[in-house]
């Protein structure tokens, strides 16, 4: 449900698509999130692919989320199962807090799409650096289904009864209060 009253707030959105295969002209994946940021009035402050490499999706993740010009990272890709998947393994070790209902509501939703092989992805969220960052699948469908049925809700000020934009300024509460 949205507010009548509250204004829309856009945000600075970084696109990372992770592979080993695909290239600009081909990353149909990161095209439709691309899309779908433009269409929703936020701005698209990054976007980039890095290979399947642990150390290469950490080190640009980490790079975003201390850029103040973004405020949401989707990563799409490397999700999976096999031995090139490491999406998960590379950020949820550096994620401060993890976003469980994100990933339980996308397998909700995925589910209704492609039945029990919704368990086939990993996909996953959380905070760095009072960044969010969300880890979906390599493929349009999945990017399509996040985007269209949770984050676009989630990254509208005008969402009720509440959503991240305005959680947004206290992401970095734990950091400023220093050791117990």
């Amino acid at each position: 449900m949205a507010s009548e009253t509250r204004p829309f707030v856009p945000v600075g959105i970084a696109v990372l698509t992770v592979s080993d295969t695909r290239t600009p002209a081909d990353d149909k994946s990161g095209d439709t999130l691309v899309e779908r940021v433009g269409k929703a009035g936020h701005h698209l402050a990054a976007r980039d692919i890095v290979p399947d490499d642990q150390e290469k999706i950490r080190e640009k993740v980490l790079f975003w989320s201390r850029d103040p010009n973004i405020d949401v990272i989707i990563t799409t890709g490397g999700t999976g199962f096999t031995g090139r998947d490491v999406t998960p393994e590379a950020l949820e070790p550096i994620f401060e807090k993890r976003m469980d209902g994100f990933s339980e509501v996308f397998h909700r939703i995925s589910y209704d799409k492609i039945g029990t092989s919704t368990i086939q992805s990993r996909a996953t969220g959380g905070v760095v650096n009072a960044t969010f960052v969300f880890v979906l699948p390599g493929s349009p469908g999945a990017c399509r289904d996040a985007w269209d049925n949770i984050l676009e809700f989630q990254l509208d000020y005008r969402h009720m009864p509440c959503n991240f934009i305005e959680i947004m300024p206290r992401l970095d509460e734990h950091l400023k209060r220093g050791k117990f």
